[in-house]
């Protein structure tokens, strides 16, 4: 279990694995601002939270946001870059827009929300960034998903470097299929199960968790490394 609590920056609070991730952090007694490009509402808890709406792509507009609900002197503890899209691409389907919107989410906003709680975070704050198991193989139709998110990948590798000194730890999360709404939308998750040696998909709440490990003084001496949940359908 978590040992100490604090404040946690989640973006991509209002669904999906940033909700689950968002009421885990509550639940163990958290302060968690949870940012989104529209306002979260997650379940009661015994935490406190503070919904936060700013788009990831803006650095000043996302460090403004946090100042705001914030004290000056508060600290951060963790930051859960979770945000993320995935619409298809393939060589012939991509334009400049659709590029921009993937890599300036998935990759621009880990690094703005990064660089935004920086000046709060101390020795033994911990930053989880969400890569994917297309980081790692090669799934159709996902061009530039599947780069951005292995630009993920190398951005933990280097920040968890770069912010070693200061005591930060920094790591990353590549979950396979998951039961959120967005992948139920593509009608894909029960040929998805089958093919997992687990024999189904994951829940939001067991990814939850793992962030919740990652940034506990559990796991202190592990950083730079970007764990695999995908119940086997994916190994390295």
């Amino acid at each position: 279990m978590q040992t100490t609590t604090g404040t946690a920056i989640v973006t991509g609070a209002a669904s999906g694995m940033g909700l689950s991730t968002t009421e885990a952090f509550l639940r163990q007694g958290w302060t968690v601002v949870g940012l989104d490009v529209v306002e979260a509402a997650p379940e009661a808890s015994t935490g406190t939270f503070l919904p936060v709406v700013a788009d990831v792509r803006d650095r000043a507009a996302v460090a403004a946001a946090i100042d705001a609900v914030l004290p000056a002197d508060a600290s951060i503890e963790a930051v859960a870059n979770i945000a993320g899209v995935y619409p298809p691409t393939t060589l012939d389907t991509y334009d400049d827009a659709t590029f921009r919107r993937i890599f300036d989410i998935n990759v621009l906003g880990v690094l703005n929300v990064t660089a935004a709680a920086r000046p709060r975070m101390g020795a033994g704050a911990a930053v989880v960034n969400f890569a994917s198991v297309d980081a790692f193989t090669v799934s159709p139709g996902q061009l530039l998903y599947g780069a951005s998110k292995a630009a993920v990948v190398m951005l933990t590798k280097t920040l968890a470097l770069e912010l070693a000194p200061a005591g930060i730890r920094v790591n990353g999360i590549a979950p396979g299929w998951v039961a959120t709404p967005g992948n139920a939308a593509t009608g894909r998750m029960d040929a998805a199960a089958a093919s997992i040696p687990l024999g189904r998909v994951a829940q939001p709440t067991e990814i939850a968790d793992w962030v919740v490990l990652l940034t506990g003084d559990r796991v202190a001496f592990m950083t730079g490394e970007t764990i695999v949940l995908s119940g086997g359908d994916v190994m390295r």
